[in-house]
């Protein structure tokens, strides 16, 4: 849902200066105004501090500048996490408390209604779809929520998260419609009955804001009162809203993220999003066709496998800077200014209250480009690399005792700790970072590290500093006209991911050195730190006044005071020690698919014989309607089998067929291979569905055979069976109702009267939910669960070079041993020559990882195991592969293997995620 992005002049002429509160759907009523009570906007102040659910109620307002609560200044800074893309509810906590460290302040949570109602009528919310553990979470570790029920999501999940029973029903989505409001009411109110309990107002939870699906005006006044009975009482945001808020698309680099981010902030933005924070796993079937590979976003600036990327470092500057310098909370439109060179676009800000000016600098060319602005009323050269863009501050008080003139780096934190004000400037390696403030009278500077240079010239103190390569310089400011110390920072984009602030109830903190810092409490005079090492760093802590100790992780870490103020260790912080992988070896090996052979009992399949369908894809005259959803079968794969009374003469079979991206068909008739279909990758109109027609000619020896079992007795050995597997794959977000599976069935030679029964996935799995298996034989009998005897099954080695049309199975077991205290990420590698073309669906411990695409259309995919579904303390895991391969191609990967992805000495304590095995 994309919600109204207003310029700050309309938005000003809307909103005027009073509170927002009918704005957000009169959702805070009276309690919407400042402490004080008065109508103007609220000041520039103290933000307020860090969320909880801490028992007292608060207040939420929002007025043209920032959210208010409690009466003091928000600048919200979130970034979106899908819980349901990590199935690992132990690891919520560690990206929750990653973004927490990275600078957001609250995390978008979409919820896929399709994953927690797998038929009408019909909710789970229990292990992996557990709400209620989620905001719990989010609370425990000080994080906001905005929270996204839907029903309708997008977020590239199959139908948009709508369940797929919907389908199937004459339901209009998103609309008025009696039958879809009554389906949608019912999953909101199964939401809202648990996120009332956690609504930041109430002082329960950190539950904030509430985004709501309402692509009509009409819908959202019922939609409205709907939500307020159920006792959801906090903001709602809305496509109406007439707040703005900025949420970047993906991005593809750090340059890019900066662009789109200080562009929202010029803007007026009030309500940042970052859209992806956490890219998660589309695990299961639950990718739509628009993003159909397991990983969802491989341009998150926190990866699938959990770790930070080149693009994080100016989304945590600006997380920072949002968090830690108040000013930036309440910004006007100033005079322009423009810079020599007109490649160089600036948008001029100014906070009223406090003076300071903040200039957006755009370089949209594919050149670097050096230029003078006007700052403060000095011409500053400034260089911005190509297709870049940089912040700028003037006025900016640092502290209690120094202003800054300028400087040609961006601001990344002011903060007060203990006896110091500490400010933070960020900027690119290599480059020269000049910063000056105003000094009526002359300072004592200190260079704590040699690369720093000033001079003091007509009441200003100018300081340069080279920026090297993951390197932090710092300077310390003393005397002249005031007696706090000034300690100032300079950092590149690498060395700014090692600078951690983070409030206590005893004060302010900043930690340098750690790949990440999780926790911090002040005990006596100890300071205890939790957080990650990735190699050997030293350890760099500001506190408060009296902590003469620090410990990491629990051990004590020896340190003395250094000249920067700062407890310094004397010995690095540990790294990681290097993880050694298994061989995954002693495969097993079993063909399938006895629905191709004539005599398999199909008699328990559902008879495909319905004339009518809801699905926007039209039924074929005189033939019985073969669309997947209409029998309940929404997910992975499904089978056709088809009795031909009347065959003699056969000589072609043309199968239509409909599926989301990367779909497939095997056929056999009397259990021949007539071949196999892929589709291809032609344009799907942008809906999300791909459809077309497999002719298959029949062998001469299978039309033979017809004829001779036609002269002998027309019933001889009974009819001829057609057996179709279809690899449905995904609903289009947008096109949900179009069919899926087989769609006509025509024949050349012969005009057979056809008996079709149809069979897709099994019941959903209680535990793994209804997106995580399809109607495969091996899935239906469980061969993909743990426990499965897979002793009979004969042994196999990888490459594979037998060749059969259909389904093969491959399963093993592995064991790893992850000391206590890593977290080490592993990943699953398959890998093959590009010129065999074949699927195969990977099963973790009876989880559905996602399916691999091998061939002209696909790539070497890593598959991420989350720890939880994979068992790392010295405990046994089940792999298995499904692998559909036409009689081209062989029926089997080239090669399987584990490969680290990345570990960290730290980590969040990680619970075995419930992966029941099969029932004997």
């Amino acid at each position: 849902m994309e919600l109204s992005r207003l310029s700050r002049r309309a938005f000003n002429a809307l909103a005027g200066t009073t509170v927002l509160g009918l704005a957000l759907g009169g959702s805070v009523s009276s309690q919407a105004l400042p402490r004080s009570g008065a109508r103007g906007p609220v000041p520039t102040g103290p933000p307020p501090g860090p969320p909880g659910a801490d028992g007292v109620p608060h207040r939420v307002a929002l007025d043209r500048y920032s959210l208010l609560i409690d009466g003091r200044r928000l600048a919200l800074w979130s970034g979106e996490m899908h819980p349901f893309r990590l199935p690992s509810p132990s690891l919520w906590r560690d990206v929750l408390q990653k973004m927490r460290a990275y600078g957001y302040n609250a995390v978008n949570a979409r919820l896929a209604w399709n994953q927690h109602s797998p038929a009408p009528g019909e909710y789970d919310f229990s292990g992996v779809r557990d709400l209620d553990l989620f905001l719990r979470t989010a609370a425990e570790t000080r994080m906001y929520v905005v929270l996204q029920p839907g029903p309708y999501i997008g977020a590239d999940v199959d139908a948009g998260g709508l369940p797929g029973w919907l389908t199937a029903t004459g339901a209009r989505a998103r609309t008025l419609d009696p039958a879809y409001l009554r389906h949608a009411d019912e999953w909101l109110s199964r939401v809202n009955a648990v996120a009332a309990r956690h609504q930041y107002t109430r002082g329960t939870g950190t539950v904030l804001l509430y985004r709501v699906d309402a692509p009509r005006r009409a819908r959202l006044t019922r939609l409205h009162d709907r939500l307020r009975a159920d006792g959801i009482e906090v903001p709602l945001l809305h496509a109406d809203t007439p707040v703005p808020w900025g949420e970047a698309e993906r991005t593809r680099d750090a340059a890019e993220a900066r662009r789109v981010h200080l562009t929202h902030l010029a803007d007026g933005t009030t309500l940042h999003n970052v859209r992806t924070a956490f890219g998660g796993t589309s695990w299961g079937w639950s990718a739509a066709p628009s993003a159909p590979t397991p990983t969802y976003d491989p341009t998150a600036a926190i990866d699938e496998a959990r770790r930070p990327t080149d693009r994080l470092a100016p989304l945590h500057q600006l997380g920072q800077l949002l968090r830690h310098v108040p000013d930036f909370t309440r910004l006007e439109e100033a005079p322009e200014v423009r810079a020599a060179d007109a490649r160089i676009r600036v948008r001029h800000l100014t906070n009223p209250d406090t003076g300071t000016h903040a200039y957006v600098v755009r370089n949209d060319s594919a050149a670097d480009v050096t230029s003078t602005l006007p700052m403060g009323g000095t011409d500053v050269e400034v260089t911005v690399p190509a297709r870049d863009a940089k912040l700028f501050a003037t006025g900016l008080h640092l502290g209690a005792g120094r202003k800054l003139a300028y400087a040609t780096v961006q601001p990344m934190m002011s903060l007060s700790v203990g006896r110091l004000d500490i400010a933070a400037f960020v900027g690119r390696a290599g480059e020269q970072a000049h910063l000056v403030l105003d000094c009526p009278d002359e300072p004592w500077p200190t260079r704590l590290d040699e690369e720093a240079a000033w001079v003091y010239d007509h009441g200003e103190l100018h300081i340069t500093v080279p920026l090297g390569e993951d390197r932090v310089t710092r300077v310390r400011i003393r005397g002249a006209d005031t007696e706090r110390t000034t300690l100032l920072l300079f950092a590149d984009d690498a060395a700014s991911l090692r600078l951690w602030p983070y409030e206590t109830p005893s004060g302010r903190v900043l930690v340098h050195g750690p790949a990440l810092l999780r926790d911090v409490a002040l005990d006596g005079a100890t300071i205890r730190l939790t957080g990650d090492t990735v190699g050997e760093h030293g350890l760099e802590v500001w506190a408060p006044r009296g902590i003469t100790h620090v410990t990491w992780n629990g051990d004590a870490v020896q340190a003395s005071v250094g000249r920067a103020q700062s407890l310094m260790s004397v010995w690095p912080l540990p790294g990681v020690p290097e993880l050694v992988l298994p061989a995954l070896d002693g495969w097993r090996r079993r063909a399938e698919n006895p629905e191709s052979a004539p005599g398999y009992g199909d008699s328990g399949w559902t008879v495909a014989d319905r004339r009518t369908s809801y699905s926007t894809t039209p039924v074929p005259e005189g033939q019985p309607v073969l669309f997947a959803d209409d029998y309940g079968f929404h997910y992975g794969d499904v089978w056709y089998r088809g009795r031909l009374g009347g065959a003699a003469g056969l000589e072609s079979v043309s199968l239509a067929y409909s599926t989301g991206a990367r779909g497939m068909l095997m056929a056999w008739l009397d259990g021949e291979p007539l071949g196999t279909h892929r589709m291809g990758r032609e344009d799907d109109g942008g809906k999300g569905t791909w459809s077309a027609t497999a002719g298959f000619r029949l062998p001469e020896g299978l039309r033979q055979a017809l004829r001779d079992r036609a002269r002998r007795r027309p019933d001889a050995g009974g009819a001829p069976v057609l057996s179709v597997l279809v690899r449905r794959t995904q609903h289009g977000q947008d096109d949900r109702k179009a069919a899926r599976g087989l769609t006509s069935v025509a024949f050349e030679g012969a005009s057979p009267e056809v008996e079709w029964r149809i069979q897709g996935a099994a019941a959903p799995d209680p535990v793994r939910g209804p997106l995580n298996h399809g109607g495969l034989y091996g899935e239906r009998w469980g061969w993909h669960l743990p426990g499965y005897d897979d002793d009979g099954w004969e042994p196999a080695s990888f490459p594979r070079r037998d060749r059969r049309q259909g389904v093969t199975w491959y399963r093993t077991t592995f064991r790893l041993d992850v000391p206590p205290g890593i977290d080490a990420s592993v990943g699953l590698v398959l890998d093959d020559d590009p010129d065999r073309d074949y699927r195969a669906q990977v099963f973790l411990n009876g989880w559905n990882m996602g399916e691999y695409v091998n061939g002209p259309a696909g790539s070497p995919h890593t598959f991420v195991l989350p720890n939880g579904i994979l068992r790392t303390r010295a405990a046994a895991n089940t792999l298995a592969l499904a692998v559909l391969a036409g009689g081209d191609t062989a029926s089997g990967p080239g090669s399987v293997r584990l490969e680290p992805l990345g570990g960290a000495a730290g980590g969040v304590p990680v619970e075995p995620v419930a992966s029941p095995g099969r029932r004997r």
